[in-house]
């Protein structure tokens, strides 16, 4: 028999609108988080207006539109999550909105479950959304709809969160958006290894065809189409290079009206509210830890806080990764999935599988929400699958910071995980000396190509010769471009200036 304040997630629900169905709407990021939250009350098997009424908190994700100072262009709800209560019929105490990244559906249910567990909530609402699609599709019409609302009320606005994730430094060097970051550390990650381009991109789509196979067959997914490993491999006009390494299919999918929510609450109110015990399931391990700079970390590819958070919370479960039934790690690219896989141990190819939605390029990749769609996912999959275990990895920034949660019906006690004491030993982890305005001779540690602007951008993190330290530059050099996006750059040496825009690049 647990403890009565333990918490258990008894309620998961999903929602997506794919632009070309019929019946498609064009639907507000509050609407799409309200359909994903009454499903969620209908999946408790209780009375969903009572479940509704005894929310006492509700926790919301950020969803693109709100992640910037920039106004949401067809406008906004000036207090998201008690929008979406509205329209379920709760009124909770507790408003929450939480900083961006992808690892902050697993985070929020990590911090509640343990407020649940120390009697300072009851019922706990996690849920989020993302209606680009819709933004997208309205974009150049002249019907645009007003998705305003203004409701009031408390609301605890943690903010962007951006701290850690990118400065002045890096945008003013074209790390803007994920795919240019993240090509930086799949590259890293190939010259670690000593991979060509090729056999990097073979790898890449060996990797994420399987992904296809699983969102294929996902009512939720927003593409719902197997890709061969050639179709990902191959660069066509349909696949085109976004930035390197990545074709369009091997990024995530980010033109999405998505979401997903999920209802914990403690053991004793579950009973009260007649929640059926074969819809409780336990959160038995998790961890949250962030990582180094990027441009401090020793090895650009590789993520080792990110590792530490699953092995932590596997010691919590008390279980090794042998007793994983079930994985849904975080795929907005290659790299984080390759990150824990290289970090664990973990075959690329496991016959259990890396993903249980289908993954950020197939399923889709609703910004900062995507992970409690993998929640969801891993929830209704335990309950299919008693006393076995489910681990689901939620990544946010450049590897900036990662959190873990296991699932399974096998109950146990709420137990704290170790992350603030763990984080001092990332803490202690060895950095790199950067130089912010560099000069001199220097060799490509790692790079990418924005294809995207005119004319093509080489991004560089590169080495001094002089010292070794690290630094920033771009380049629209016809001749380092030209290496940069058809040739074998890493560890070319190349010369940097420093100018009052950034560095900029030549070859040597």
């Amino acid at each position: 028999m647990v403890d009565s304040r333990t918490p258990v997630v008894v309620g998961v629900g999903q929602f997506t609108e794919r632009l070309g169905d019929s019946g498609y709407r064009g639907m507000s990021s509050v609407d799409l988080a309200a359909a994903a939250a009454r499903a969620a009350l209908e999946n408790t098997g209780a009375d969903p207006g009572a479940v509704a009424r005894a929310i006492d908190v509700i926790a919301g994700t950020r969803q693109f539109e709100i992640s910037g100072r920039t106004p949401a262009p067809l406008g906004k709800s000036d207090n998201y999550p008690r929008s979406v209560a509205a329209r379920i019929g709760a009124d909770p105490a507790r408003a929450v909105l939480e900083v961006i990244g992808g690892q902050s559906p697993q985070h929020l249910v990590t911090e509640f479950a343990g407020a649940i567990a120390a009697g300072q909530a009851d019922v706990v609402l996690v849920m989020g959304s993302e209606n680009t699609s819709s933004l997208r599709y309205f974009a150049d019409r002249d019907d645009k709809p007003d998705h305003s609302e203004t409701v009031g009320g408390q609301l605890e606005d943690r903010g962007y969160g951006y701290d850690g994730i990118f400065d002045e430094y890096t945008i003013k060097h074209g790390l803007i958006g994920a795919p240019v970051q993240y090509g930086l550390l799949d590259n890293a990650r190939r010259a670690r290894l000593g991979l060509s381009v090729a056999d990097y991109r073979l790898a890449m789509a060996e990797l994420f065809a399987p992904f296809s196979k699983v969102a294929a067959k996902n009512p939720y997914s927003s593409a719902p189409t197997e890709r061969s490993v050639d179709e990902l491999v191959t660069v066509t006009p349909a696949n085109r290079m976004i930035c390197d390494p990545y074709p369009r299919l091997m990024v995530a999918r980010d033109q999405v009206n998505q979401g997903a929510a999920a209802l914990l609450m403690s053991v004793a109110r579950a009973r009260e509210l007649g929640v059926p015990e074969d819809k409780w399931v336990y959160l038995r391990g998790h961890a949250d830890m962030k990582e180094q700079k990027l441009l401090e970390r020793a090895d650009l590819g590789a993520s080792p806080a990110s590792v530490l958070a699953v092995r932590e919370a596997l010691r919590l479960a008390g279980i090794g990764l042998d007793d994983i039934a079930a994985f849904d790690l975080y795929s907005c690219f290659p790299f984080p999935v390759f990150n824990i896989c290289d970090g664990l141990g973990l075959a690329t190819d496991d016959e259990r599988g890396l993903t249980l939605t289908g993954g950020l390029p197939f399923f889709g990749g609703p910004g900062n929400n995507y992970s409690l769609h993998g929640i969801a996912e891993a929830v209704n999959e335990m309950r299919d699958k008693p006393g076995q275990f489910a681990l689901v990895g939620a990544n946010g920034g450049i590897a900036s910071k990662y959190s873990v949660g296991i699932y399974s019906t096998e109950p146990a006690d709420w137990a704290p995980d170790r992350s603030t004491e763990l984080q001092g030993e990332v803490a202690g982890y060895p950095a790199v000396a950067v130089t912010e305005q560099a000069d001199g001779p220097a060799t490509v540690e790692t790079y990418t190509v924005r294809y995207d602007w005119t004319p093509h951008t080489g991004i560089i993190v590169g080495r001094l010769a002089a010292d070794g330290s690290r630094f920033l530059a771009t380049t629209d050099d016809a001749a380092l471009v030209a290496l940069l996006s058809d040739g074998e750059p890493l560890g070319a040496a190349i010369a940097v200036r420093s100018t009052e825009q950034g560095n900029r690049a030549t070859l040597a």
